[in-house]
């Protein structure tokens, strides 16, 4: 096997990762790395290609929990991923069967549905966004603290 193949892949991976900034591809950019070597040290085709999957799945599964945690903690949730768990405070009737209802969280309003079909929230009640379907939070009865 030529070892240019392993650099474009080390490049292709690389650039990918770059585009990406996702800690999504740079584990098989290491792995290609190690099979380059492999290649340069004279092995053989088969123990390239196991190296590359090994060490590629090595760091992947050891060192991604890791970066994650460490390097992404900063990342602030936004959008669809904030609203979810938050107080709304119902500013028309939510009411699943006659399909309406309203809500605003942090000054947006949303369209609103009940995660219970039979529940009715009225006009000024607070809720908690249990999650997000499409353009409508669905929401619960707020617990009391």
């Amino acid at each position: 096997m030529n070892p240019m193949f392993w650099l474009i892949l080390l490049i292709i991976f690389i650039v990918l990762e770059l585009i990406s900034l996702g800690l999504t591809t740079i584990w098989f950019a290491g792995g290609a790395l190690i099979a380059y070597i492999a290649n340069v040290a004279g092995l053989n085709e088969i123990v390239q290609i196991v190296l590359f999957f090994a060490v590629s799945l090595v760091l992947l599964f050891f060192t991604r929990p890791f970066a994650q945690k460490y390097i992404n903690k900063g990342t602030t949730k936004t959008n669809v991923e904030a609203v979810t768990g938050k107080t709304a405070k119902v500013v028309e009737e939510i009411d699943n069967i006659n399909s309406t209802g309203k809500a605003v969280i942090e000054g947006e309003e949303w369209m609103a549905r009940s995660i219970n079909d039979n529940e009715i929230f009225h006009v000024g009640e607070l809720v908690t966004v249990s999650e997000v379907k499409g353009v409508k939070i669905i929401v619960k009865k707020k617990e009391e603290m």
